[in-house]
C-alpha cells in the first residue's frame, strides 16, 4: 500500500485556496492593480465584439469573425479565475466550494483551450490572406469561418468536461489546501489521495499536445508570413507588416512560453512561486493585451467604434 492511501481521506465540502504567498500589506495593493486590469479586459473584449456585431462588414471578414470568439474565450477565461482571486485578496477566509472548485477548472479549461485554437485559427488566417491572397475568398469562406469556430469551442468543451469527470472521482486529504490563486488541475492533484496516475498521464500526453498542437501550428503560419514579407520590394509595406506580425507573435510566446512552463516543465505538480508568477502571466496579462493587440489599433475598428458614436451620439 502507497503512503499516499495512509493520509486520512475526508468528505469535502470546500477548498483552501492558498492564494499569493506575500506579506498581507502586498496582497492589498495587489487588489487594486488586478481590479483594474480585469476592468480594461471587461472593456477592451465587451467594446471589440459590440463593435463587431454591430457592423456587418467586420462581422463578413474573417478576422473579426474570429476575432470576436476570442474576446469571448479571453472574457470568459478571465471572469472564471480573477474575480474569485479578487474576492481572497480581501478575505480572510480564502474558500471556494467544492462544487465551485470543479466548475472553476472546467469553464478556465475550456475558455482557455478554445482561446488557443482561436489563436491558430487566426494565424491561419492571416497566412491565406498574406501567403494565398487569390485564394483567400474560398479558402477563408464564412463557412470555413463557422467551422473553425465550432470546432475550437467543440474541441475544448469535450476535453475539460473528460477532466472534470475524472476530477470529480478523486479523493482529497484533510487538510484540503491548493497551493495556488485558483483551481487548477496540478494544485487540485497534489491535495489527492487517490491515484492520479491516469490524469497525469493524460496531462503528459494529451494535455502536451492541447498545447504545442496550436502553438507549432502558429509557428508555422508566422514562418511561412515572415519569408513571404521578405519578398515585398516596399520597405515602407514591410516594416509594417514585420511590426503587426512581431506584436502578434510577442503575446502569443507570452502565452505559450508560461503554460507551458507551468503544465510541461518536469515536476509540474509541484507549484512553487515562479509557477504562480507565470500564472498571473497567462490568466491576467496577456488576455489584456490581446485588445490592443489585435484589434483596437487596426483602422477598420476606429472607422466602426466612430459609427457607432455618431449613429447614437
Amino acid at each position: 500500500m502507497s503512503p499516499m492511501n495512509h493520509r486520512n481521506t475526508t468528505e469535502v465540502s470546500e477548498f483552501l485556496l492558498r492564494g499569493f504567498p506575500l506579506l498581507l500589506e502586498v496582497q492589498r495593493l495587489l487588489f487594486p492593480l488586478f481590479l483594474s486590469i480585469y476592468l480594461l479586459i471587461l472593456l477592451g473584449n465587451v467594446t471589440i465584439i459590440l463593435l463587431i456585431h454591430s457592423d456587418t462588414q467586420l462581422l463578413q471578414t474573417p478576422m473579426y469573425f474570429l476575432l470576436s470568439h476570442l474576446a469571448l474565450a479571453d472574457l470568459g477565461f478571465t471572469s472564471t479565475t480573477i474575480p474569485k482571486a479578487l474576492d481572497n485578496l480581501l478575505s480572510q477566509k480564502k474558500t471556494i466550494s467544492y462544487r465551485g472548485c470543479l466548475a472553476q477548472m472546467y469553464f478556465y479549461m475550456s475558455f482557455g483551450n478554445a482561446g488557443s485554437f482561436l489563436l491558430a485559427s487566426m494565424a491561419y488566417d492571416r497566412y491565406v490572406a498574406i501567403c494565398c491572397p487569390l485564394h483567400y475568398s474560398t479558402m477563408m469562406s464564412h463557412r470555413r469561418c463557422l467551422q473553425l469556430a465550432a470546432v475550437s469551442w467543440l474541441l475544448s468543451i469535450i476535453d475539460s468536461l473528460l477532466y472534470t469527470v475524472l476530477l470529480s472521482r478523486v479523493e482529497f486529504c484533510d487538510p484540503e489546501e491548493i497551493p495556488h490563486f485558483f483551481c487548477d488541475i496540478y494544485p487540485v492533484l497534489d491535495v489527492s489521495c487517490s491515484d492520479t496516475s491516469l490524469i497525469e498521464t493524460l496531462m503528459v500526453t494529451e494535455g502536451t499536445v492541447q498545447i504545442l498542437g496550436p502553438f507549432v501550428l502558429i509557428i508555422i503560419s508566422y514562418i511561412l508570413i515572415f519569408y513571404t514579407i521578405m519578398k515585398i520590394p516596399c520597405a515602407i509595406g514591410k516594416r509594417k507588416a514585420f511590426f503587426t506580425c512581431g506584436s502578434h507573435i510577442c503575446v502569443v510566446v507570452l502565452f505559450y512560453g508560461t503554460v507551458s512552463w507551468v503544465y510541461l516543465k518536469p515536476n509540474s505538480k509541484k507549484l512553487d512561486h515562479q509557477d504562480t508568477v507565470a500564472a498571473v502571466m497567462y490568466t491576467i496579462v496577456t488576455p489584456v493585451l490581446n485588445p490592443f493587440i489585435y484589434s483596437l489599433r487596426n483602422t477598420e475598428m476606429k472607422a466602426a467604434m466612430k459609427k457607432i458614436i455618431k449613429r447614437h451620439f
